[in-house]
């Protein structure tokens, strides 16, 4: 504790001492507050495939993510999430006191678009996160004070934190930028694992929406080879093949003809840094085309 200032005792001493020592003690409950504090050592990248995933339990990846606090019981002071969903010339944060819920989707069930999800806000986050992108070299980060959580955040969160009572914070990708960018972006992130906040990468390892097949057809043998690869890309750790996806990968562009859904992953492996260990936390497929795998990503031992 603080050194705390003593007097000798009489009336008006004594209560100023008295609220030397309850000043102290509330001092050295912060510094306990603070260092109380649960640090990540792991991030995630999931695949949150179709928007029907919150409320339809015969898609495999379900029970994945309803198990999530069994799994990964660490609880998170805020999530920050970058979703496929949210693309934008330059970063943007979300800073909102209390998420919307946005049904980003069309042709579903009438029910779909009364599920509600009102996650606290993250303003701070939102801020800390601008902070460290600029402070990485991202010269222009932008905010977005109106803006809730696309289905890409809030179905997988529906499901994993049902209580909506974590603060988020949702970040921008740009699919106008590459795989390096966002794996650089990721790195500008790191930081944040020890500050309690979880950081999740939420697209879909294969998605190619025109190659939707019946719900229990096997995968097709593209899609097939592109997750072979990159399975053990990641799993031996060879990162900088997944940042150039598009020219190493098998059938790169009929596993992903527009590259969204997969940048989060590379968000995601850059924010656990380098010679971060990859396991593969989740696998299954749905609709003969959609890969639901989901990886997590574990900070080396420094």
């Amino acid at each position: 504790m603080n050194k705390i200032l003593r007097f000798c005792y009489s009336s008006n001493t004594r209560a100023r001492e008295e609220e030397e020592i309850e000043s102290g003690d509330l001092i050295e409950e912060k510094k306990k507050s603070d260092n109380m504090v649960l640090k990540f050592k792991e991030t995630f990248y999931v695949s949150h495939g179709s928007p029907a995933l919150a409320v339809d339990d015969s898609i495999p990846a379900w029970k994945f993510f309803t198990s999530w606090k069994e799994r990964f019981p660490t609880p998170p002071s805020a999530i920050l999430v970058v979703s496929g969903h949210w693309d934008t010339h330059a970063p943007t944060v979300n800073v909102v006191d209390r998420n919307d819920t946005i049904y980003d989707f069309y042709g579903f069930p009438k029910s779909m678009y009364k599920l509600k999800y009102p996650a606290p806000g993250a303003p701070q986050l939102a801020k800390r996160v601008k902070e460290l992108l600029i402070g990485s070299g991202f010269e222009h980060v932008n905010e977005d004070k109106k803006r809730g959580l696309d289905h890409g955040a809030w179905v997988p969160l529906l499901l994993m934190y049902p209580e909506a009572d974590i603060p988020v914070c949702q970040l921008s990708l740009s699919s106008n930028k590459g795989g390096t960018y966002h794996y650089n972006m990721g790195k500008a992130l790191a930081p944040l694992k020890d500050e309690g906040v979880l950081i999740i990468g939420s697209g879909s390892a294969t998605h190619n929406l025109r190659a939707i097949g019946p719900r229990n057809s096997p995968p097709a043998p593209w899609a097939q080879a592109f997750m072979t690869w990159l399975k053990t890309s990641l799993l031996e750790g060879r990162y900088e093949e997944v940042n150039e996806y598009e020219e190493k990968a098998p059938y790169a562009k009929m596993a992903h003809p527009y590259p969204d859904h997969f940048f989060p992953l590379h968000v995601a492996m850059g924010a656990a840094g380098e010679n971060a260990k990859a396991k593969i936390v989740h696998d299954s497929w749905d609709a003969g085309s959609f890969s639901y795998a989901s990886f997590s990503f574990t900070t080396a031992n420094t």
